[in-house]
């Protein structure tokens, strides 16, 4: 059974950043298999690990769409369903130690209900085949509310150093236990530190929110420098303030010796 990591937290704290740091390190200590999820509609957790992304959820369900209004029939004894799958495993693109499945979304106006029931009927069928399941989410906790992620082993809340972020990612642990979700652990992660070093203001709003703070990732000009040449951070060096301390904080999480 798959050990399932799901990263969760606002927009816009670097939650990305360190989902596909965290794959880099697993994959570096040669576990796996692990398959690698990018679950936000503006999906961009490929260019942090510098992938190519030929086909997308979201572009299946429009490819299928599109092929019903113009009436094209599916190939002889092909039902819908079987078609979907088809298509659906042929998003799962291989990468070296780790498979990536995209979210993305539809064209158009509208909800992504579809193509949330999608990823949720893939990860489901995926999941077994599968050591480790680590899912970026989108901002906000609709995976949650909807129960798209199903297991949560481990989920790692990630803020900046804001009261905005810490009381966002404090919402989304009431609601894991609003919704009665049965989360093993859960961990928050403070990113974009100031020389790796919380403020009064955000350790305070950390305890009265009553969060189990693991680690803190500081603020990393490679990291910037990286991202606005579009360089993909898992090429940062090992000496890189941010890929230590997430490395560091990874091994404190013990996840690594719980799989070995």
């Amino acid at each position: 059974m798959s050990f399932n990591i799901a990263i969760a937290g606002k927009g816009g704290v670097g939650k990305t950043s360190l989902t596909g740091m965290l794959i880099e390190y697993l994959v570096e200590q040669g576990l796996g298999p692990i398959l690698a999820v990018d679950a936000d509609a503006n999906a961009n957790l490929n260019e942090v690990l510098g992938e190519e992304v030929d086909l997308s959820i979201g572009e299946i369900k429009e490819e299928i769409n599109k092929a019903e209004v113009a009436g094209v029939p599916l190939p002889i004894g092909v039902t819908k369903a079987d078609f979907m799958q088809l298509r659906l495993n042929q998003a799962v693109a291989e990468s070296n130690g780790y498979d990536l499945l995209v979210m993305g979304r539809g064209q158009g106006a509208g909800c992504y209900c579809y193509v949330n029931g999608l990823l949720k009927t893939q990860l489901d069928v995926l999941a077994k085949n599968y050591q480790y399941l680590i899912v970026d989410n989108e901002a906000g906790m609709e995976h949650l509310s909807r129960g798209t992620l199903g297991k949560i082993d481990l989920l790692i809340l990630v803020s900046d150093c804001s009261r905005r972020g810490i009381q966002a990612v404090g919402r989304i642990r009431d609601l894991v236990a609003e919704l009665k979700l049965k989360v093993p652990t859960i961990k928050l992660i403070v990113n974009r530190a100031p020389d790796g070093v919380l403020n009064a203001g955000t350790s305070e709003e950390i305890e009265k929110e009553g969060l189990d703070l693991i680690g803190v990732v500081p603020m990393d000009q490679n990291v910037f420098e990286f991202d606005s040449y579009g360089k993909p951070l898992v090429d940062l060096p090992a000496d890189s303030p941010a890929k230590a301390a997430l490395r560091a904080i990874v091994d404190k999480l013990e996840i690594i010796k719980n799989k070995k």
